[in-house]
């Protein structure tokens, strides 16, 4: 196997060679980090998949991240390391439970999560992120009907905090479910002056106890603005290759998950589903230009609407 450099030297090679930029999530691995021509969150990626000029994009992330770049660039090569990095949120809402579940709720709008299939999209009203969620449900009259899907735990945050009263599709994020107070109250036992920093992926009881909640980019941002802080994170732990990045000095705590059957061992403060991700899939999809990402023509007419309407709103 190639030496991290080389391969990120080789990327960069070919970037140049053939017009390609590779976006990156903060979930990934730091070497994957180091070398993208942007690092964001997802709303952030779907903003420089529309706006960018290159031939190729290759998306470091999972597939619905693929998805929402091919969907806002028809016209250009979409590449996905591996087609394999699903999302346990997306799996928890199929495209055709949501119709059904649409079929018994008459007059409602729905307001789906990014972390979606394209399908499921192509069903929705008006797609969210957790940094734009509140902003864009503020934008609808406070008697109108929502189904806010697929995750459960940000629909209840929004509802608290807007004094809304959504219907909750029941989907979650693995790694943000297993986030417990427990875990947080020992570390802040440890660390009295540490502040808590939460994803409103996270369970309610968690977010109560959070001294910020929002979006990777809200974390990150309060971070640098507050470099001299202490802080116990509550996310995914490939964001803290980039607070460190920017704030060398600054102490970051990672929740550690809840341990249950058949997790002892396993880091499930990270998803698996982004550290598929890798440099060498990422120079032998940029080398072979495969393997590449494809929607069918009918559920992208749909599915891009409401992508470009958060777009518009946010």
């Amino acid at each position: 196997m190639l030496k991290k450099e080389t391969l990120q030297a080789k990327i960069r090679q070919l970037c140049e060679e053939k017009n390609a930029i590779v976006l990156a999530h903060y979930y990934t691995t730091g070497d994957i980090q180091e070398v993208a021509d942007f690092i964001g969150d997802s709303l952030a990626l779907a903003r420089k998949a529309a706006q960018t000029e290159a031939k190729i994009i290759v998306m470091a992330g999972v597939h619905f991240m693929a998805e929402t770049c091919k969907l806002l660039s028809p016209e250009k090569l979409v590449l996905c390391p591996d087609p394999e990095a699903g999302c346990s949120l997306a799996d928890s809402c199929k495209a055709e439970d949501l119709k059904a579940y649409k079929e018994e709720h008459p007059g409602y709008k729905v307001v789906s999560y990014v972390n979606t299939t394209a399908a499921v999209k192509a069903l929705t009203d008006v797609v969210v992120t957790s940094g734009n969620a509140k902003q864009i449900v503020d934008t609808f009259p406070q008697d109108e009907k929502i189904i806010f899907g697929p995750d459960y735990n940000l629909g209840s945050y929004i509802n608290a905090i807007t004094g809304r009263n959504m219907l909750l599709w029941q989907g979650g994020c693995h790694v943000h479910e297993r986030f417990s107070v427990e875990s947080i109250v020992q570390l802040k036992q440890e660390h009295p002056q540490a502040l808590v920093l939460a994803h409103p992926e996270c369970k309610g009881p968690v977010l109560r106890i959070a001294d910020v909640v929002g979006s990777t980019a809200v974390l990150l941002k309060y971070v640098v603005e507050h470099p001299t802080e202490e802080f116990i994170v509550a996310t995914e732990a490939g964001i803290l290759h980039e607070m460190s990045r920017q704030c060398p000095d600054t102490q970051l705590y990672p929740v550690p998950p809840e341990v249950s059957e058949g997790t002892v061992g396993c880091h499930c403060n990270e998803c698996q589903y982004m550290k598929m991700n890798t440099l060498e899939k990422i120079y032998n999809c940029l080398k072979n230009e495969a393997p590449s990402v494809e929607v069918d023509p009918e559920i992208a007419r749909d599915a891009v609407k409401p992508i470009e309407r958060m777009l518009e709103l946010s």
